[in-house]
């Protein structure tokens, strides 16, 4: 189940595409080949998927994968799996009928949970930066899922402006062929509606000690 609203989770595009990232980040940036020529590919042939399973360069995004879905990411080269998933979901047996992290770890995958979705798993910079630091670790395919491929989608378009180098329209537009919602608010206005990325937040200032 998504856990957040189209008009919200276009709000947390805008926060974690900034570029306030810093140099430090920027002179580490992994690199992830895309062809920006082409949209992500859905792949029709790859069962075992909640709704879609596209790729991008390496990377996989997809909704939740059964068991045996992992099991043929394996034989493909897969070194590491990102779930988006909250804690909550994963405790659903109906839902996930199966310890996706232990069966990770048994096919040799290094495992990653980065939930988002709610009050307490808000949508941030720093996961967009957990994500990167697993491409940067894994030079070979990664499974990036949530349930849907929803959350999934945005977290993508988000690592291509954050780290990617692509401007936020790209980034939407390869997250729309995979998984990204229309806003609801462009059918009831009848016309699109475009993103722009603000000025990233000041720093705070520390106010100054108080005299002995």
């Amino acid at each position: 189940m998504n856990v957040s609203t189209p008009i919200a989770a276009l709000a947390a595009a805008c926060l974690l595409a900034t570029s306030a990232a810093g140099e430090d980040a920027a002179a580490a940036r992994p690199v992830v080949v895309i062809d920006r020529a082409s949209l992500p590919v859905k792949l029709t042939d790859l069962e075992g998927f909640e709704r879609t399973v596209c790729r991008d360069g390496r990377v996989f995004i997809a909704g939740q994968p059964t068991e045996a879905a992992l099991e043929k990411l394996k034989a493909l080269g897969v070194t590491a799996v990102v779930n988006l998933r909250t804690p909550k979901e994963m405790a659903d047996g109906a839902q996930v009928p199966y310890d996706e992290a232990a069966a990770a770890v048994r096919l040799g995958l290094e495992y990653v949970h980065i939930p988002l979705g709610g009050a307490d798993f808000p949508y941030t910079p720093e996961a967009v930066d957990r994500f990167a630091a697993v491409l940067a670790a894994h030079p070979g395919p990664v499974l990036l899922h949530c349930t849907v491929a929803w959350r999934a989608s945005y977290l993508w378009a988000a690592y291509l402006v954050r780290h990617g180098g692509l401007d936020l329209d790209a980034a939407l537009a390869r997250g729309r062929a995979i998984g990204l919602s229309q806003d609801p608010l462009e059918g009831l206005l009848g016309r699109p509606i475009r993103l722009t990325l603000g000025e990233a937040p000041a720093a705070a200032v520390a106010p100054p000690a108080p005299r002995p």
